[in-house]
């Protein structure tokens, strides 16, 4: 039987989940790149990537490196784009079935929005499209029909655990962390660690922002956001449990005391794929995991005091409205200065913490209110370097 080829799009093509995205079309020709958008800070493997797969339609997100772009491509039937317009423009394309969206930041909720509007499913990779606009994405998606199938590692577990089950018979999310590079260490003896100790994850191999997300547990508090969204559960019921070995990648409890478990290696292909071709399963080929040479599987409870972080999520879950915009951006923020060695890897989540405090709440934020809290957030921070 001829297989159906599925029509995808990926924005954020050159970064960490957009290469994997990547490697699973070039193992499966039953999936075909309509379009791919980067940023433009690496266009030598966006040309490459772009020459391989041959999309219709292209955007770069700066205007210059956009025109650099076309020139170099000028002997492809090619469409390039830039900014948001672009963006938008390229995430709404006719011919895509299903976006991955592979962005990182803010950006990504526009185009998220005006995708679903054009009917598109959403493999979502984007952690603030949900943080920060989950009450405007999620009714969205139902209104338009539209599937959003989880990308990141955990709430894929969460998704594939409720294969098949009622809803409401859950009785609790349990989201697993690694606890990363600095697991179990004080914050004294994290306050000099430099980037390039951050950026040295045990287990899984990332970009440098979601490393550096996981070393301060801010990537567990994002994540307990976007679950409460994803899976419509309210915070109380949505427990973080540190699962150093990465096996177990998320947990379903159920009301009858049955707990359900994804297990796998750490493996972001796996989570992609399964997003790709849902429902169905498709082989793969990678690493297996091995029951008899798996020495253990340990579980701890979050360190609170010293990754507090994860508290301030819960703080901002807990506030609402434009908090977990504010959470959010002021982490982005702070990442990108520890990155450049402006602050130290301790005042990631003192700066999240200050921004914070000096929020006042909008309750029920539209879109516009969502990016200028961001912006308000940028300018305020910038002031106390």
């Amino acid at each position: 039987m001829e297989k159906r080829i599925r029509h995808i799009g990926i924005i954020g093509s050159t970064g960490s989940i957009g290469t994997q995205t990547l490697d699973i079309v070039r193992s499966n020709d039953d999936l075909k790149v309509e379009i791919l958008s980067c940023a433009g800070n690496n266009l030598d493997m966006f040309e490459a990537q772009v020459r391989e797969f041959l999309p219709k339609k292209v955007c770069v997100w700066q205007e210059t490196a956009a025109k650099d772009f076309a020139d170099r491509v000028k002997d492809l039937s090619v469409k390039v784009v830039s900014g948001m317009d672009g963006l938008i423009e390229v995430s709404t394309y006719e011919n895509m079935e299903i976006l991955v969206t592979a962005v990182v930041g803010m950006i990504g909720i526009r185009p998220t929005i005006e995708a679903i509007k054009a009917g598109k499913d959403i493999a979502l990779a984007n952690k603030e499209t949900l943080v920060t606009a989950g009450h405007i994405i999620m009714p969205f998606a139902k209104e338009y029909g539209v599937r959003i199938l989880p990308v990141d590692s955990e709430h894929s577990a969460v998704f594939q655990s409720l294969n098949g089950e009622n809803p409401k018979t859950i009785e609790k999310l349990y989201i697993t962390a690694s606890g990363g590079p600095f697991r179990g260490m004080t914050l004294e003896e994290m306050k000099n660690k430099k980037p390039s100790d951050a950026l040295k994850h045990p287990n899984w191999a990332m970009g440098k922002k979601i490393t550096i997300d996981s070393a301060t547990m801010v990537n567990k508090g994002l994540e307990v956001m976007e679950a409460k969204w994803l899976f419509d559960v309210d915070v109380d019921r949505i427990e973080v449990v540190v699962q150093p070995q990465s096996i177990i990648h998320s947990m379903v409890g159920f009301t009858d005391g049955s707990i359900i478990a994804q297990l796998g290696l750490p493996d972001m292909k796996l989570p992609i794929q399964y997003a790709l071709y849902y429902p169905d399963r498709v082989q793969m080929v990678s690493r297996r995991l091995d029951f008899p040479s798996l020495a253990r599987i340990t579980f701890e409870a979050p360190d609170l005091d010293n990754f507090k972080g994860l508290a301030l999520a819960y703080k901002a879950i807990e506030k609402g409205g434009s908090m977990p915009t504010v959470f959010n951006a002021a982490n982005e923020w702070a990442v990108a200065k520890f990155l450049d060695e402006r602050i130290g890897f301790t005042e990631i989540a003192d700066r999240i913490e200050e921004a914070m405090d000096m929020h006042k709440v909008i309750a029920n934020p539209n879109v516009q209110d969502i990016l200028d809290t961001e912006k308000w957030v940028g300018e305020y921070l910038d002031r106390t370097v």
